[in-house]
């Protein structure tokens, strides 16, 4: 899975050219999201990278307190391998997403992320 998560980030970095990016390495703090993110409008955010695996996406229970404790301004950055397709969900929607109950993304793909996230307030 990390190799996986570690392509898209190259993707990440490619297609989303607005926001800074700090790829954080999370093996000291566990749970902790992978990309600590900042917009011109001068406002902060994390996204966690996951990609899709068997219809479901995986997180540890360490990433799902993360975002149930920090639940404004932080993101799951969802890459699906059949289709292809890219979802940004709200950190909010954490359960949801972990229980495969109906999640509506806030953006899907890359244009509509980079606007999404540009205007993170």
């Amino acid at each position: 899975m990390a190799k996986d998560e570690s392509k898209f980030w190259q993707e990440v970095n490619k297609n989303i050219k607005q926001i800074s990016f700090t790829r954080l390495e999370s093996w000291a703090s566990a749970g902790v999201p992978d990309l600590l993110c900042y917009n011109e409008k001068g406002k902060f955010f994390t996204i966690e990278l996951k990609v899709e695996k068997r219809k479901k996406l995986i997180f540890s229970p360490h990433q799902i307190s993360f975002h149930m404790k920090h639940s404004n301004n932080t993101f799951i950055l969802a890459k699906a391998l059949d289709p292809l397709a890219i979802k940004l969900y709200a950190g909010k929607d954490i359960l949801k997403l972990v229980s495969r109950e109906p999640c509506t993304p806030v953006a899907e793909s890359w244009t509509k992320v980079q606007e999404f996230l540009v205007n993170v307030t």
